[in-house]
């Protein structure tokens, strides 16, 4: 399947040479790419674009509003975000509008096509470790606000919990496999029954939900992490 792409970013030259290393993949294609954020939204309701790859500091519209309409107008596409380490108060905005994961400016090429594929798929979120520091910094500063209904969480059973706790903090499905001993496809079917009872879109919103909930509390211990019966 060819993965169609929007890339948004102010930077020509930045911009361009996303575009040029898109462009040569087999599995991929560029439809589109904008300098601001109002015009991606135009270009993404046109051509309707898998992944849109949007700067999250752009003109006109930041890439976080943008992201809200794009997805708002197609539930099917996935927004990844372009980041940088001192733009922590911007990450828990993009995921609470749905953004699906993460891209610091500086990635390399080969970390670019492997979290294009990543989103694309909608199977595991995009580099959990810079992904877990961003959303920890900035619920750090939040950790007094309470904004998803702990009381929800009640639909999921104890399995579920675990799975949720794991995710949230960036692990994959085969690290969650590994930490609870069981199979991948064991955790996919308890993370896939654990959106569906929160109607979640992906792993993104899990980590809001697990952090606003108070399941996973910022800066704790990997210790804490839930552990195999045993």
């Amino acid at each position: 399947m060819t993965i169609r792409l929007l890339v948004a970013d102010d930077q020509r030259i930045v911009r361009a040479a996303f575009v040029n290393l898109l462009s040569a993949q087999h599995d991929m294609e560029v439809v589109g790419d904008a300098e601001d954020g109002l015009e991606a939204v135009r270009i993404a309701a046109m051509q309707r674009p898998d992944v849109a790859l949007l700067d999250i500091r752009m003109p006109n519209l930041d890439g976080i509003e943008a992201a809200k309409r794009i997805l708002q107008d197609n539930p099917e596409a996935k927004a990844l975000m372009l980041t940088t380490f001192d733009l922590d108060e911007y990450v828990y905005r993009a995921l609470t509008v749905g953004a699906s994961g993460f891209l610091l400016k500086d990635a390399t090429a080969e970390d670019l096509l492997n979290a294009v594929r990543v989103v694309a798929r909608g199977d595991a979120l995009l580099a959990p470790a810079v992904t877990k520091r961003l959303v920890s910094e900035f619920a750090k500063q939040q950790r007094a606000r309470s904004l998803w209904p702990a009381h929800e969480l009640r639909e999921l059973t104890a399995r579920e919990i675990d799975v949720l706790t794991l995710i949230a903090q960036g692990l994959s499905n085969a690290e969650v496999a590994e930490r609870l001993v069981v199979s991948e496809h064991t955790v996919k079917t308890h993370a896939t029954r654990m959106f569906a009872k929160l109607h979640l879109r992906d792993r993104a919103q899990a980590v809001v939900v697990a952090y606003e909930s108070g399941l996973v509390v910022p800066g704790a211990s990997d210790d804490a992490a839930p552990r195999p019966p045993g």
